[in-house]
């Protein structure tokens, strides 16, 4: 395994990537980078500041002779998504990752990378050290809790920063323009368990469903990959209905904005039906193994026998949570009649659990048009009221309109030419990007978000293409060298 990026071009970019795989930063845990950030850009001897909700902002003035080009604000996120493998021990909070070398690409070892969005991060850094290139006034900005809530964007003052043009450096395609994003919002249905007295004459088993690719539940979500939640839900109600079990300890998914690859449920079957229920859950896998043999090649369910808890769910909470949760819409709900291939609305049935006596079941619903993301919230609530469950819609975030006659889009049309050979492609993207967000802050600002090739961000199977890396930091530095004038 070759853990020396060092050697990696730009190099750079590269070494601050590496500082940054060192710095634990999970969402809403970012204080070890904040800090981090804080003593980089003034050992710079460049203007640095914390903003009140925690974004951090380093400035560094124009290099002569471009004093008066347009302001430009380098924007990536300081947090990063926590996924490991089930067989992998680690704490996010006090861990680094052990990002290599794996041929074309860089990986980590069983979990999350952080490239997502460690890279532009990096190449902001690089810049605002850098001696030898051109541009006009710069400002830095480094916003936390992206991943989970947007916290940082959604908190950003107007009038902080002073920059006309905001450089999103949080995209995962090479050679593309980004130019439009969804809109989201979060769902969370809580059910009382109601817990009773474990029964007699049953036998407690561990059901797992794991293996499955997961994935980031708006770039990924048109991929057709299993969801790890709605497969156990679909399996429970099956197993209610038919052999009267019991559920106890609900562990499904992590992440509203990962697509669930993992989901544990501790069950309890009757005696007289251990045999035939145990036969019904192989011939379960068997099925959905073949519905999901291109997609999903590894998924696995395994049954596996425990010591009896001392209470359970209560039997008809546990049949409207599983009727439920199976009846919740899930993935691709409409795609855009307007561009080819885009998702326009769709929602991740992200997790499952039981916490003491409350059952919380958490959804992210996405779409680029708000009347359609409203009615697909009304739906679910529809479905989650006749189960008897609290429903609670919060976060909501606007989405971002193209315009198509953006300065920057065009000077960044001229110069990825030069990068690339042909001109870059321009597209919206089915993901949350903040640019939405803080473009209602700031609606002045001429916006697009670019970076380099990622494959399977929020999962452990995360990587970013290295030659797209150098490449990515180029374009960045001949747009920079090529802004226009006030």
């Amino acid at each position: 395994m070759n853990n020396n990026l060092s050697n990696l071009k730009p190099e750079s970019v590269w070494n601050y990537f590496y500082q940054l795989t060192q710095i634990p930063r999970p969402s809403k845990h970012e204080e070890k980078v904040q800090e981090f950030m804080l003593n980089f850009g003034k050992s710079l001897g460049l203007e640095t500041i914390k903003d009140e909700i925690g974004n951090i902002i380093i400035r560094k003035p124009a290099t002569a002779g471009m004093e008066n080009c347009k302001g430009v604000i380098l924007q990536a996120h300081l947090d990063m998504v926590p996924q490991a493998n089930s067989n992998k021990v680690h704490n996010f909070k006090t861990d680094p990752i052990n990002a290599y070398i794996d041929g074309e690409w860089v990986t980590a070892d069983g979990t999350t990378l952080g490239a997502d969005n460690g890279i532009g991060v990096a190449t902001a850094m690089a810049i605002l050290a850098s001696t030898n290139i051109e541009h006009g006034p710069i400002e830095a900005l480094f916003t936390i809790d992206e991943e989970t809530g947007m916290t940082g964007a959604n908190n950003l003052k107007p009038n902080v920063l002073k920059g006309n043009i905001l450089l999103n450096l949080d995209y995962e395609d090479e050679g593309e323009l980004c130019v439009g994003c969804a809109g989201g919002i979060n769902a969370k249905f809580t059910f009382d368990a109601k817990l009773k007295t474990a029964p007699l004459y049953h036998v407690a088993y561990s059901l797992s469903i794991t293996g499955l690719k997961g994935g980031h539940s708006g770039i990924d979500i048109a991929l057709g990959r299993a969801n790890a939640n709605k497969l156990m839900f679909r399996l429970l109600t099956k197993m209610i209905r038919e052999y009267h079990i019991l559920i106890d300890k609900i562990d499904c998914g992590n992440m509203r904005n990962a697509i669930p690859r993992e989901a544990f449920v501790t069950v309890l079957v009757p005696d007289s039906l251990v045999k035939s229920f145990t036969s019904d859950v192989i011939e379960f896998e068997k099925t959905v193994k073949a519905e999901y043999a291109s997609a999903d090649p590894d998924l696995t369910i395994k049954l596996e026998a425990i010591d009896m808890p001392s209470e359970v769910v209560s039997d008809g909470v546990g049949s409207r949570l599983a009727k439920s949760v199976f009846a919740c819409p899930d993935g691709v709900i409409r795609m855009s009649p307007d561009v080819p291939g885009l998702v326009e609305t769709s929602t991740n049935l992200a997790i499952v659990k039981r916490n003491c006596n409350k059952i919380e079941v958490c959804c992210l619903l996405r779409s680029s048009v708000d009347s359609a993301k409203q009615a697909l919230a009304d739906q679910m609530q529809c479905i989650f009221e006749m189960a008897e469950a609290e429903c609670e819609f919060d976060g909501a975030y606007p989405g971002w309109k193209p315009n198509m006659n953006s300065e920057i889009l065009d000077v960044m049309r001229k110069t990825s030419k030069e990068i690339f050979g042909h001109e870059a492609e321009v597209k919206a993207v089915h993901a949350g990007l903040e640019c939405g967000i803080m473009g209602a802050q700031y609606p002045n600002w001429d916006m697009v978000a670019f970076g380099p090739t990622l494959r399977h961000p929020h999962s452990p199977d995360e990587k970013v293409n290295i030659a797209s890396v150098e490449r990515f930091f180029n374009w960045v530095v001949l747009t920079l060298k090529n802004i226009p004038a006030l």
